[in-house]
């Protein structure tokens, strides 16, 4: 008999006995629950067989295998708390491993991830052989021969180690055991887990136990596919999906056998094997693993021979852009952590898939046109700054606090302050130029700056907020954030709050229509002063309206003209006829959630909104009156591919049908009526098949905040424009107005949908109404033939007849 073929018998005599002693753990409770402990013991004492051997020797080796047992025994029922939490055959069959949830946009793109560990599993049939080939041959050669523990393994790693080579004696399924359930982790520590020496002890044997339970309930093709689904790959990447994407950027299945061996590689020490920091050591254990496939017959000499000389080829890009923070994914946690509390769910490590209504095509013509028009933007403002002051109050001097008041605002300053006590050693630190990777619009600069100088280099870049969104379906199509996700987590969507200027006075004529005006009644453009009540300390107040170019054309204004041409007096003039506290009520009515104080210049935006609900507002125009709050997530599906909930648009009715179509027509007076803020949209290609679209700039004092938002047939699309802080701005109308900032992101926006024939989005009018509007509007043309501000008649107002057609 060789000796191999002994020790093989005699490892499954010990296999055996172990097998045994899981069956008798596993049933240890029933049996404990029957068992009488004093008759056994006055029984083993009188008749104790151990005793009846003849051979002192053999009778020890007996005492050995029962006070093994014993071991085995207190260690896994965690007797007297001193050997700590052990795996039951309940959890062994319940694996709890972190899994990322990811979001999907509505046409099953992977668009982002939640993750503590970023892993998405994999079936074995996804894997492919020579993945399993080297895995099996470079980890645990005697995989299929073993139930767990391989004895020759460990006593070979005894040896080996003793002779100075150490090599570990690990199974895959003790590599598992130790990675799915965490048993050297501190919740697997009892009492005696405090002795360094006793403590390895104790894991090791663990280790086997729970090895022994996981070859009892899996098969070895399900070991080896939680094997690979648990095992790290190096920057926050865990199992082997994810890291095929990472690296190579394609699915298990598709490995080739060099790709698969580089993997196999990594799991000895995935940061000294990684193949993007350390190319050479990775190649080099790549044909280690290489030749032990060819040691264990899972490939020939021939086929290692050309495999040895392929240099690495990694492909790594597409999965960097999943894993860094968006706006989207930031938007998508907004919306649902309250219902993943509410229904025991962790979106980080639950693997839940998250689809959105964002339509992946629209979003990137959506990022397309922030990304072209930003950088316009940014050159213009850096033109106009240049030799100038960039921060200054609101009569236009140097805000001489500024950058202290901005570095205090800094979360990090206060731990700054602890840490340098003295204050010229915080002013030091704060002004001691160092390397550092900055934002451009050329890319990514590698530069020296202080912390000072960084604050002030980035306290001038314009950013953005774009949110698309179809208010009859609810669902929102687009949503960019800011001009780069990498650079500033801020959202402009949802996050930022600012004055929406203009873009507010459709509130005034929203409440002015439904209380009985007409879009053809008329005020006079002119100097008012108006008093009023201050509600806040109770004192009488007056205010006098200006226009933006501080000129009063004298004109008896039609409603629509004066929206159209976002006249201040007129806006001014019918919020005091019709009271602001109408104004407050139907901005509410309409979804702005922002606190509103009833003062006489509320039309001209004076108090902070969110672009996301400014969208939602304006979308109950094109919604016949019926309010639609923007819808991001559409659908939460579980691990299993069963759904878990369903989102849909819950729209509620606000104002009437025929007031809604009105407030259509008069927004698109802006585009129609002489001196329309909106005019500008001419210049793109929007026009053909009759397209009609309605809207309106917005800017606010000091042209701080610039909007547009845009009508069309399918969407309503809101932009906004401007620096974090209000002191930086454009410092010229011509410049900074809504108009030249945020319209021409939509202009350019819709352009790109309209000439892309797979956007689904094509030119056309508006909806016709449901039914007959109840009330006859007839406007006429109040302008003469050549008006004293040189406008063309024919573009003035537009008849209405009893159906809701133009005459």
């Amino acid at each position: 008999m060789s000796g191999n073929t002994f020790f093989n018998q005699i490892q499954s005599k010990i296999k055996s006995g172990f097998l045994v002693l899981i069956h008798f753990l596993t049933k240890l409770p029933e049996n404990i629950k029957k068992f009488n402990f004093s008759s056994f013991w006055s029984l083993i004492k009188a008749n104790n067989p151990i005793k009846k051997i003849r051979y002192r020797a053999f009778r020890w080796i007996i005492y050995g295998i029962i006070g093994i047992f014993l071991l085995f025994l207190a260690i896994d029922q965690n007797l007297f708390w001193l050997f700590g939490y052990s795996p039951t055959f309940h959890d062994i069959k319940n694996p709890e491993y972190s899994i990322a949830s990811e979001i999907y946009s509505s046409d099953g793109k992977l668009i982002g991830k939640f993750y503590k560990e970023n892993r998405t599993p994999v079936e074995f049939k996804d894997l492919p052989p020579n993945l399993l080939n080297a895995l099996v041959s470079t980890e645990d050669s005697r995989f299929y021969q073993h139930s767990g523990i391989d004895f020759f393994s460990f006593f070979s790693s005894i040896w080996s180690t003793a002779k100075g080579d150490k090599r570990g004696g690990s199974t895959i399924t003790q590599q598992l055991a130790k990675n799915l359930y965490e048993t050297r982790k501190k919740k697997s520590t009892g009492l005696l887990g405090n002795i360094p020496v006793l403590r390895t002890s104790i894991y090791k044997l663990k280790e086997w136990i729970t090895a022994l339970k996981i070859e009892r309930v899996y098969s070895k093709n399900q070991i080896l596919a939680l094997y690979l689904n648990t095992v790290g790959f190096g920057n926050n990447t865990f199992g082997i999906k994810v890291a095929s994407r990472r690296y190579f950027n394609k699915l298990p299945l598709e490995l080739s056998t060099v790709e698969s061996a580089l993997l196999v590689g990594m799991l000895k020490a995935p940061s000294t094997y990684n193949p993007i920091t350390n190319p050479e050591k990775a190649l080099s254990r790549r044909n280690t693993v290489l030749g032990q496939m060819v040691k264990n017959h899972a490939l020939t000499d021939s086929a290692y021979k050309q495999l040895y000389k392929i240099p690495i080829h990694l492909m790594p890009g597409e999965m960097h852009q999943e894993e860094e923070e968006s706006y989207i994914r930031s938007a998508v946690e907004y919306f649902v952590k309250n219902w993943a509390h509410k229904n025991g769910y962790d979106i980080y490590s639950d693997g839940l898939k998250i689809y959105t209504s964002i339509d992946s095509r629209m979003q990137n013509h959506a990022e397309e046109a922030v990304s072209e028009k930003m950088k316009m933007l940014q050159n213009r403002l850096n033109g106009q700054m240049r030799g100038q002051v960039p921060w200054v109050d609101e009569n236009g001097n140097e805000d001489k606090n500024f950058l202290n008041e901005l570095l205090q605002r800094i979360p990090e300053y206060q731990r700054l302050k602890t840490h340098y006590k003295n204050p010229d050693s915080l002013n030091k630190f704060l002004n001691t130029p160092h390397r550092m990777k900055v934002f451009t619009w050329k890319g990514e600069k590698d530069t020296s700056f202080s912390t000072m100088d960084s604050l002030a280099y980035y306290a001038t870049i314009l950013q953005t907020g774009l949110l698309s969104y179809d208010p009859v379906s609810g669902y929102i199509k687009a949503w960019v954030g800011g001009i780069n996700d990498h650079y500033f987590h801020f959202d402009h969507v949802l996050q930022s709050k600012r004055q929406p200027g203009s873009t507010f006075k459709p509130f005034v004529y929203l409440a002015a229509i439904d209380n009985g005006y007409s879009p053809c009644d008329k005020i006079t453009d002119k100097a008012v002063t108006i008093s009023y009540k201050d509600i806040t300390d109770g004192k009488n107040k007056t205010w006098s309206p200006k226009n933006a170019d501080w000129k009063f054309t004298g004109r008896d204004m039609s409603l629509r003209w004066a929206l159209g041409r976002s006249c201040n007096s007129v806006t001014a003039q019918l919020t005091d006829k019709i009271g602001a506290d109408k104004v407050v009520k139907y901005a509410h009515l309409l979804g702005i959630k922002s606190d509103l104080i009833p003062v006489p210049s509320i039309g001209l935006g004076p108090f902070d909104v969110s672009l996301y609900d400014m969208v939602g507002a304006y979308g109950t125009f094109l919604n016949h009156g019926n309010l639609t709050k923007p819808l991001l997530v559409t659908k939460i599906v579980d691990q299993d591919g069963s759904t878990i909930d369903e989102f849909t648009a819950n729209p509620v009715k606000v104002i009437s049908e025929e007031t809604a179509w009105l407030m259509l027509y008069m927004l698109q007076g802006g585009i129609q009526e002489p001196g329309g803020t909106s005019q500008a949209l001419w210049e793109y290609d929007l026009w053909k098949n009759g397209n009609e679209i309605a809207g309106k700039t917005g800017t606010s004092s000091n042209y701080s905040d610039a909007w547009y938002i845009g009508i069309t047939k399918d969407l309503v699309t809101g932009v906004w424009v401007g620096a974090e802080d209000p002191s930086i701005h454009f410092r010229t109308s011509q410049s900074g107005e809504g108009s030249h900032t945020a319209l021409p992101i939509f202009g350019s926006y819709m352009e790109k949908l309209y000439h892309d024939p797979k956007s689904g989005i094509k030119e056309g009018k508006f909806p016709k109404l449901k039914s007959k509007i109840k009330t006859k509007y007839i406007c006429p043309n109040i302008l003469p033939k050549k008006d004293t501000l040189g406008l063309d008649s024919t573009k003035s107002l537009i008849p209405l007849d009893t159906a809701g057609s133009i005459l």
